[in-house]
């Protein structure tokens, strides 16, 4: 793994939650990845902290395991492994009573960056942040990381932001959002800010209308606690969807910086309309043979949390007035599939017969699987049959176009962990970004509770309710396939 990034300077991450499933699965992963890069200096080092009964030999066989089942073999070598394994420490600690906070004390050092990564319980964030204080924990270079769900609504992200802001400064809060550290999210922005071709095409005079979908196939089993209390709208549409909308939506901002970003993203939530009822369709998927229902896999049998939304938004300002946005998301979908599709207008004036077949260009830009984007252009079917039209999509699918570099590319979570490091907040959330979100978010979930709404029910791996067809069909338009 070669590495044309610049060095991070000495760092101490505390790791909260450091023996659950999220760090076991991809924060120690992703920083052995980052070792093996060279963007761990000699003494920087992980400290993971929670309540189980372990010691600092077990924690690093803990992180061994993870990483020899979530990294490629080829990179497991055991000399790197055993170098990596040496930067591990472990503090057995009880976020609500006092044991532990002395140890950790004496083992974090203020003469560095300090980064505390909160994989833990929304819950636990307030308490957590109290006690780095009050144990004299955080120095002048801490950071927190925290993990979603922010807020379970405005009021709640609100009271959230005031109990960190009483220990720590805003520029050292970091609301991570892995949908932000994909490297096609990013690219989203190089395309649009980068390149002349596409920026003076991108706006309602153009463009006919932009769909955004994220489709999974598996169901809620294992997370049925937390996601029947949150459901599809807070736990995908509010965040991850409400995000690639911003950097799909946004004006160019002034230059690649923090607050001159999230600015801009900021502007784009305000001008959100807000939905009207027969916009928005809720659905949730049923049992089917062998395959679960959602009520089964919730263990909550007259569950009305939805597992599906489609939605159609407008963006009301100059760039976007009359464009539609077209959201989806839901579970036990047909496929895996996360996409950014942008459907431009076609022709003002076609010169060709009816029967030719011609059609809009449209750009779609792949998040997973096979990051990357392709754009579909109209060309003359070749042969000898007259002038017959098709589509051909310029394709460039990353692995394909840059090879092994493509394919060790840092995964999100690396990515995100090292710009906290850097202190650059540029793909985190800021703290008035998640409130303007659920202003927007809390109208509508109230308004199905007070009308009592249902949601549609669907078959497992199928595209959804047939009213989220309807959704587009009613205005001449289509959803993109979602392929198995």
């Amino acid at each position: 793994m070669v590495s044309r990034v610049i060095p991070v300077e000495p760092f101490d991450l505390v790791i909260f939650g450091g023996t659950g499933d999220l760090a076991r699965r991809k924060i120690l992963p992703g920083l052995y990845r980052r070792f093996l890069d060279g963007q761990m200096p000699e003494d920087a080092r992980v400290i993971g902290a929670a309540r189980g009964d372990m010691n600092t030999d077990g924690y690093r066989a803990f992180v061994e395991s993870a990483v020899r089942e979530f990294v490629s073999k080829k990179w497991c070598d055991p000399k790197v492994l055993k170098m990596f394994l040496e930067r591990i420490s472990f503090v057995q600690l009880d976020v609500m009573g006092g044991q532990g906070w002395v140890d950790l004390k004496a083992i974090a050092k203020q003469d560095r960056v300090q980064a505390f990564y909160f994989s833990v319980g929304p819950g636990l964030f307030g308490p957590i942040a109290e006690r780095l204080h009050t144990h004299g924990i955080a120095g002048p270079n801490a950071r927190i990381v925290v993990e979603k769900p922010f807020g379970h609504d405005e009021a709640s992200a609100r009271e959230l932001n005031e109990t960190l802001a009483q220990h720590f400064d805003e520029h050292q809060i970091y609301r991570i959002d892995h949908y932000l550290g994909k490297e096609t999210v990013q690219n989203l922005m190089a395309l649009r800010f980068g390149n002349m071709l596409f920026e003076p095409l991108w706006n309602a005079q153009y463009v006919d209308h932009i769909q955004i979908t994220v489709a999974e196939t598996v169901g809620v089993e294992g997370r049925s606690s937390y996601y029947d209390k949150s459901g599809a709208m807070r736990d995908m549409v509010q965040n991850h969807l409400m995000q690639l909308l911003c950097l799909t939506a946004m004006e160019p901002p002034s230059k690649f910086e923090p607050n001159a970003v999230r600015d801009e993203k900021l502007k784009i939530i305000r001008a959100l309309d807000p939905v009207a009822s027969e916009d928005i369709v809720r659905g949730q998927y049923r049992g089917n043979g062998d395959v679960a229902s959602y009520l089964d896999d919730a263990e909550a049998d007259a569950s009305t949390t939805e597992s599906f939304v489609a939605m159609k938004l407008h963006v009301s300002n100059w760039r976007w007035n009359g464009t539609p946005f077209y959201l989806r998301t839901g579970k036990r979908m047909r496929g895996r599939m996360s996409e950014i599709v942008v459907r431009f207008k076609e022709p003002p004036h076609s010169i060709f017969e009816e029967d030719t077949g011609q059609t809009a260009n449209e750009l779609s830009i792949r998040l997973q699987p096979n990051e990357g984007m392709d754009l579909k252009v109209t060309i003359k079917e070749p042969g000898p049959g007259g002038m017959r039209l098709i589509d051909v999509p310029l394709d460039m699918t990353f692995a394909d176009a840059l090879g092994e570099e493509a394919a060790d590319a840092p995964d999100a979570y690396e990515r995100l962990i090292m710009d906290v490091i850097r202190g650059n907040q540029t793909l985190f959330m800021r703290g008035d970004e998640v409130e303007a979100a659920w202003a927007w978010t809390d109208p509508i979930i109230e308004g199905w509770e007070g009308r009592g709404d249902k949601p549609k029910l669907y078959d497992p791996f199928s595209t959804g309710p047939e009213e989220a067809l309807m959704l587009l069909h009613k205005d001449g338009r289509r959803w993109r396939e979602i392929r198995e």
